[in-house]
C-alpha cells in the first residue's frame, strides 16, 4: 500500500509552510524505507497549492512517489497543477515524470472525467465520495456516505461507474473512495468487495490502520 500526506486538510490553518516542510523532511528520511510515500496538495483554487508544491517536490523531488491533485473542476486546471508539478520535479533533479493521481470529487471534474484520466502523467483517478455528495447540496442525503445507499444511489453509482470507465479506457487505476467505518472488518470488506466486482475498481483509500 501507498502513504499519502495530506496538506488540504491535514494543515492547520496559517501553519501550510510548517506542515509541507514537515512532509518534505519525511519523505526525505530514513523512515521512508520504500518510496512509496504521496502528497495530497491543496486545490488549484487556493494559492497554497503552488506553496505545496515548490517545497515538497522542490525539496523531495527524487524521493516523493506522487501528487494528488484535489478537487478539479476543469481539464485545464489540472493541466496547470500537472505542468507545474513536472517543471518543480525536473529542477529538484528527478530524472522520470512525477505521476498525478487526480480526484473525482466535483461536477467539473466527472464531467471531463475522460479528458482528466488521459491528461499526461496521471496514473491513477481516486473517486471523493464525501465532497461529491456534499457537492450536490442536500439533493443526496447524508446516508449515502455509507453502505449500502452509496453503492444503490444512482447519482453515485453513475459517478462511480464513470470514474472506473474512464479509468481504464486510458491504461490509469481507479481507486474507490474510503470507508466511514473505521475498526468493522466486515463492512470494510464487504466496501472493497462490492467497489471491485461491481464496479471493477483495483484500490481502495484507507483512513485508519485497520483499514488497510
Amino acid at each position: 500500500f501507498d502513504i499519502t500526506f495530506d496538506c488540504e486538510d491535514g494543515a492547520q490553518a496559517g501553519r501550510e509552510v510548517e506542515h509541507a516542510q514537515r512532509v518534505a523532511r519525511t519523505i526525505n528520511s530514513p523512515e521512508n524505507r520504500f518510496n512509496r510515500i504521496g502528497v495530497r496538495i491543496h486545490d488549484a483554487s487556493l494559492p497554497a497549492w503552488r506553496q505545496d508544491v515548490d517545497i515538497i517536490v522542490g525539496l523531495a523531488g527524487q524521493r516523493v512517489a506522487y501528487v494528488t491533485i484535489p478537487k478539479s473542476k476543469s481539464v485545464e486546471s489540472a493541466r496547470e497543477v500537472i505542468d507545474y508539478v513536472q517543471q518543480v520535479a525536473q529542477a529538484a533533479g528527478r530524472l522520470s515524470p512525477l505521476p498525478v493521481h487526480v480526484l473525482i470529487e466535483t461536477h467539473g471534474a466527472l464531467r471531463h472525467v475522460h479528458a482528466l484520466a488521459n491528461l499526461p502523467y496521471v496514473e491513477v483517478l481516486d473517486f471523493g465520495l464525501m465532497d461529491f455528495v456534499s457537492g450536490h447540496h442536500g439533493a443526496i442525503g447524508a446516508e449515502a456516505l455509507r453502505s449500502p445507499t452509496q453503492f444503490e444511489h444512482r447519482l453515485i453509482s453513475r459517478a462511480k461507474s464513470d470514474v472506473v470507465a474512464a479509468a481504464l479506457g486510458a491504461g490509469v487505476v481507479p481507486a474507490h473512495n474510503v470507508c466511514l467505518s473505521l475498526k468493522d472488518a466486515d463492512v470494510i470488506g464487504s466496501d472493497a468487495r462490492r467497489a471491485r466486482k461491481e464496479f471493477g475498481f483495483q484500490r481502495m483509500w484507507s483512513i485508519h490502520p485497520a483499514q488497510i
